[in-house]
């Protein structure tokens, strides 16, 4: 269903994945699906596919893996395919460009949506571990952001250098509690 669904590109995407895997299923748990995709995040690719797989290879293994990604696949690339040539007759339509101009707003909130339901268990997560991890937590999401819009940092370095960050943070964190027993 969420092939079907999947209109709107990513985000949209990745809320229908969201809500279905842990809200409706409970597949996974919230801290779950945000491990997922930041796992997904870090290889190349397309991110939905590789977060759809590894969720049909926790639910059902190879076949699981397999099934979800045709799933996703195939009755978004038919519908696909049937909108853009519909779409090439009817482009210049006037009601059909300012339907166009509507369908960017609902997207991004609908993104805004994603963010709000994945930065939600990151930081119930980092508030389980402490004050220090809750303010670096806090510290990487707006950096990344911050970097992101202002310089012309790649995407990877972004993720890669918050990852290492977040890393030696929490390594050096627990060697002190360590240390302190």
């Amino acid at each position: 269903m969420i092939g079907v669904q999947s209109f709107g590109g990513g985000s949209a995407t990745l809320y229908l994945i969201r809500r279905v895997s842990v809200d409706r299923r409970a597949w996974l748990s919230d801290e779950e699906f945000t491990r997922y995709w930041g796992i997904c995040q870090i290889a190349p690719g397309i991110n939905i596919l590789g977060l759809v797989s590894l969720i049909g290879w926790r639910v059902a293994g190879a076949p699981g893996a397999i099934l979800s990604l045709i799933g996703l696949l195939m009755p978004s690339a038919s519908i696909t395919i049937a909108i853009t040539s519909i779409y090439s007759i009817i482009r210049d339509v006037p009601i059909v460009r300012r339907g166009i101009a509507g369908v960017v707003p609902a997207t991004v909130g609908l993104g805004l949506l994603l963010s709000f339901t994945m930065v939600r268990p990151l930081l119930s997560a980092a508030q389980r571990d402490g004050a220090l991890s809750t303010a670096v937590a806090a510290m990487l999401l707006l950096a990344s952001t911050i970097i992101n819009a202002v310089t012309k940092t790649p995407v990877l370095a972004i993720i890669w250098g918050a990852g290492a960050f977040s890393g030696f943070t929490k390594w050096g964190l627990a060697a002190r509690r360590k240390s302190s027993q």
